[in-house]
């Protein structure tokens, strides 16, 4: 019997970003859960942003020399800003998720509003303003707080994860939130704090007959006022409800929503989007997210199983994706 050539696919984890352990984790996940037609090879990026082939710095064009495609496990700055995507587009290899542009854009909250503005009587966004780290200062908080409506939520233009993200209920919380946030950024968005239920809805491309297949949304209560970095990767208090229990229209406008963002921004294989439900006022949308975590806690993986979508078949269908450069 002929050898059967196994598709090397190169696994990039870990990277310059405030989400470095939890793209670790995302990686080994990946590399844990390929199915046997794959043959897998563990490409480290430190802290530093130096690449490691079992062990040994190398160059990303010496890394992936004979790598047939790559997953791409990066969370965060370098790895969802597109920034590691163009290193790929240029050395012309196959990889996992949005392409350079369009993660670039999905990293910014601001320009992802901007970009979903034609769909605004059809989506809902809450009131928001950006500021530069040199508006923050010229200013000055008085006249920033008087901007927004309150309760607001305070958060780093381009960072992922929830990091750097406060609640800012009164004018003494708002000068601390403003510098956690520019420590993950140069610009912050300061959005008003919609009170609800807390969902997020995946979305894979070209799956069981559909070109955008909706997964189960699933509802996150945190412990916290909010789901931030300690409850999606550290604590085991959130409750994840998948399927969510919301009513069937409910349901149907976050998956639509879902499917129009991705689409409508160009983003490809999969992506999830978070959204809060308010009790009268509806489903706002809050981000979208192209490279979502894979660990035991991430998001994807329980809805992709709780719609009989396991992780290894979720692998495989983005890999051969990502090969037919579809």
């Amino acid at each position: 019997m002929p050898f059967a050539h196994k598709t090397r696919v190169a696994v990039l984890r870990g990277g310059p970003s405030s989400e470095y352990e939890v793209s670790l984790k995302s990686g080994e996940t990946v590399l844990k859960n390929l199915p046997a037609k794959y043959k897998p090879i563990d490409v480290f990026i430190s802290r530093a942003g130096v690449w490691h082939v079992g062990g040994m710095e190398k160059k990303p064009a010496e890394a992936l020399k004979h790598v047939d495609v790559v997953f791409v496990a990066l969370h965060g700055q370098y790895g969802e800003d597109g920034k590691v995507q163009r290193i790929l587009e240029h050395l012309g290899i196959p990889f996992t998720g949005s392409k350079s542009f369009a993660s670039a854009l999905a990293m910014n909250k601001h320009l992802t509003k901007n970009a979903l503005g034609h769909l605004k009587d059809k989506i809902k966004f809450a009131m928001h303003k950006v500021f530069t780290r040199d508006e923050i200062k010229q200013k000055g908080t008085h006249e920033i707080f008087r901007i927004i409506p309150h309760p607001s939520i305070v958060k780093p233009l381009t960072a992922g994860s929830s990091v750097g993200i406060t609640i800012v209920k009164t004018f003494f919380d708002l000068e601390s939130a403003l510098n956690r946030a520019l420590e993950h950024s140069d610009s912050v968005i300061v959005e008003e704090f919609i009170e609800g239920r807390e969902v997020t809805c995946g979305v894979v491309d070209n799956f069981r007959g559909q070109k955008t297949y909706p997964l189960f949304p699933i509802e996150i209560i945190p412990k916290t006022s909010f789901y931030d970095y300690h409850a999606k990767y550290v604590s085991d208090d959130t409750t994840y409800i998948c399927p969510a229990k919301f009513d069937e229209s409910v349901r149907q406008t976050i998956q639509e929503a879902s499917k129009m963002i991705h689409e409508s921004m160009g983003l490809r294989h999969y992506s999830r989007s978070d959204f809060i439900v308010h009790p009268k006022r509806g489903v706002y949308f809050l981000e979208v997210n192209t490279l979502p975590g894979m660990t035991s806690h991430s998001l994807i993986p329980k809805a992709g199983l709780a719609g009989g979508f396991p992780l290894s078949e979720f692998f495989d269908h983005v890999l051969t994706l990502a090969v037919a450069h579809k």
